[in-house]
Order: C-alpha cells, then sequence, then structure tokens
C-alpha cells in the first residue's frame, strides 16, 4: 500500500437513539444512528411504526376522504331504493 493515501482507521463508538452503544471499525471516530440491532423490528421481532415526516397522518387524511365519499354514495343509493 502506499504511504500517506489512505484514511486513518479507527475503532469508532457507535451510538443509536435508543441508547444502545457499541464499537465498529471505521474512519470516523464517532457514529450515530437512528435504528440499530437492538431496536430494529427484524431483530426484535417487534413492530414498530416509524412515522416519517407524518405519512401516516396523511395517509389516513387521504383516504378519510374517500371512505366519507362512498359512505355518500351508499346513502344516496339507500334512500333512491
Amino acid at each position: 500500500m502506499k504511504p500517506g493515501i489512505h484514511p486513518e482507521y479507527y475503532q469508532a463508538k457507535v451510538r443509536c437513539a435508543c441508547g444502545n452503544e457499541f464499537e465498529a471499525g471505521s474512519t470516523l471516530k464517532e457514529i450515530k444512528v437512528e435504528i440499530c440491532s437492538k431496536c430494529h423490528p427484524f431483530f426484535t421481532g417487534k413492530q414498530k411504526l416509524v412515522d416519517s415526516a407524518g405519512r401516516v397522518e396523511r395517509f389516513k387524511r387521504k383516504y378519510a376522504k374517500f371512505e366519507q365519499e362512498r359512505a355518500q354514495k351508499s346513502a344516496a343509493k339507500k334512500s333512491d331504493s
């Protein structure tokens, strides 16, 4: 290997948002992550809903309008019968 062209390699301390800390090799000294193997649903077997920027609420709002229209159409059909 050529000297002077490779980055420094450290034992980095990785910190998760859940509070878990572990060490890994990296060119960074400290790494912060949002989800690790201690809190990820694939490894824990527990399903957590991670809402990203209100997407669940936006989905519910969008389909609430659809449900209202469907209810109105079915009410109109019942009143015509």
